[in-house]
Formats: C-alpha cells, structure tokens, sequence
C-alpha cells in the first residue's frame, strides 16, 4: 500500500509541474551582490486556529483562521496586523496514517511600510493541495507533510499587476509527549519541526528559496477535541526582487486546534494529526 501511495504522489506531483512549467520563464538578471547579505531580523507574532471538522466516515472539513502580526518602526515587537488568513479544504482520510487535501486560500495582505503612499490592503489568492504521512516512532510520532500552493499576489502599489507563483513546501515534524508514554488528554508535549519553501516562477527566477523555518513547540491536549500549543520560530528566506538579500525573521505562534466530529460514534483522539 505505501509503495502504491509514492507512485500517486509522484504522479500528482509530475503533472503539476507539468502544468505549470510554463510559469518558469527566464527573467532579467538582477544586480547581485558579491556575497549573500542577511537582513537584520524581524519579529512577528501569528495567532491561529486549526480545525477539523468530520463530515464523513472519510471526508473531513479543514477550516483555518490566522491572524498574522508584524513589528514596524512605530510599533516594534508585536507590531501591526500584516496578513488575515482565511485557509479552508476538504480533506481525505486514506488510511490512519495517510490523508490529502485540496482547497483555497484568501489571504488579506496589510501594508506595514508607515511611510507608504501606496494602498493599505490587497488581497491575495491560492489553490493549495496537501499530502501528510505519520509514522510511529517509540512514544512520539513523526509526520512527513507535503503542500503545493499556486499563488497569485500584488503589490500595494495602485497598478500593480498580479504575479503567478508556485510553492514547493516540504515540513518534517516530530510530536513527543513529555508527562506520558501516549498522546492523549491531559498529556503535555513537545513539537519540533523544520520546513523548507521553495517557489517557481518568471517573477523568482533568481530567489527560488522562500522559506525555511525552524520551530520548536509545547503544546498540551485538553480533551479528544481540543489542544493548545505555542512556540518560537527562526525563518531565512531569499528576498523576491533580489535573491542576494536574505530576510530573517523570529516568530512567537499561538495554537488552538479544534476537531468536533457531529456523528454519533465515540470520540476519540485522532490516529493522526490532522490539525496542522
């Protein structure tokens, strides 16, 4: 069954980069300089909610909220509001450690340069498919996530044109409980994980890493239906007008993960996690 599932990825993932190969157009080369130049980094804060609602024996309903917050020279630390995500897809239970999901993204961008003339807020659009695999490892779990996002976006500028890019994100997370041999509620655990984002497109030709982050997370299980967790990040990614330029980024993130189940069965804590 695994080798069969490889072979669907592998397929899914060779007919989307078919797809959309043609986005890859060669630009104009940029200005680089001599040697990669880190930007000095930028604290952020995200707030989210993850939930997972059961419509089905198979199909679930994956709903995510995300309130996203950015230091300014006015207002450093927690800043001001830079995105509202509202993430949403219907999601697929292969087996009890294998599910997919397909769906949209509307991402509300919010200008956080205070001296800009430009437009305070665009929206912004995607397509996004998922593929997550869990594996048991002595009491902990460790899950392989893979999401591919289409992606289209403008500036704050007022004839600013949307541009086409794809991400490429690949996440390795571990769940480890830490006041318990099992994951359950009442447990307290630690979540480390590291993600890398790749983007394609004529408009990052010269800045194909966008991301990679590295986090580490405590989180503690209320009920079957309901965890909480929090953590610091450290991000670096290529800047996208020159990729010479790379930003960096420390990020305190707040959890709720939710997963009411209306069938009349009995509750029970998910094989796997279906919540990130």
């Amino acid at each position: 069954m695994r080798s069969n599932i490889c072979s669907l990825l592998v397929v899914v993932l060779v007919v989307f980069g078919a797809v959309t190969s043609g986005f890859a157009q060669e630009s104009e080369p940029e200005v680089l300089p001599e040697t990669s130049q880190y930007k000095d980094p930028k604290t952020k804060v995200w707030i989210n909610t993850y939930g997972n609602i059961r419509i089905g024996k198979r199909l679930f309903w994956d709903a995510q909220t995300h309130f996203r917050f950015q230091e300014t020279k006015n207002t450093p630390f927690v800043g001001q509001i830079a995105q509202i995500y509202n993430r949403h897809a219907i999601g697929y239970i292969f087996s009890k450690s294998t599910n997919f999901r397909l769906g949209g993204v509307v991402r509300i961008n919010f200008n956080t340069d205070e001296e800009s003339e430009d437009r305070n807020v665009v929206p912004e659009w995607r397509i996004w498919h998922q593929y997550q695999f869990a594996m048991p490892f002595y009491s902990a779990m460790l899950y392989h996530r893979i999401r591919i996002e289409h992606r289209w976006t403008q500036g704050f500028a007022e004839d600013s044109d949307y541009i086409f890019r794809n991400r490429w994100r690949y996440m390795f997370r571990a769940k480890i409980p830490l006041n318990d041999t099992k994951l359950k509620p009442k447990t307290l655990y630690v979540s480390p994980e590291a993600e890398l984002i790749m983007q394609s497109g004529k408009e990052v030709v010269a800045s194909p890493m966008e991301d990679l982050r590295l986090t580490t997370t405590v989180g503690y299980i209320v009920t079957p239906r309901l965890t909480f967790a929090a953590g610091v990040m450290y991000s670096q990614g290529q800047e996208r007008y020159n990729g010479g330029y790379y930003q960096q980024g420390w990020t305190l993130r707040f959890h709720m993960y939710f997963s009411p189940d209306f069938r009349r069965i009995k509750n029970k804590l998910p094989d796997i996690h279906l919540t990130d």
